[in-house]
C-alpha cells in the first residue's frame, strides 16, 4: 500500500489560453469583445478562473 501523500495537480483553466479572450483584450471595441464580455457574465468556468486568480493574489 502506497502511503505517500501527493500534492494535487494544480487545476488549469481554458480561459488562460482562450483565443477569443486574447483577441477581445487586444481589440476591446470589436463585436468579438462585446460577445466575450457578455459571455463572462454567466460563464461558470470564467467565474471559477477569477476566483482562482483572487485566491492566488491573496497567497
Amino acid at each position: 500500500m502506497n502511503t505517500q501523500n501527493k500534492a494535487p495537480a494544480e487545476k488549469t483553466y481554458p480561459c488562460e489560453t482562450c483565443q477569443m479572450r486574447k483577441k477581445s483584450e487586444a481589440n476591446p471595441k470589436t463585436l468579438m469583445a462585446r460577445l466575450w464580455r457578455w459571455h463572462t457574465g454567466w460563464c461558470p468556468g470564467w467565474k471559477a478562473y477569477q476566483a482562482h486568480l483572487a485566491e492566488q493574489a491573496q497567497s
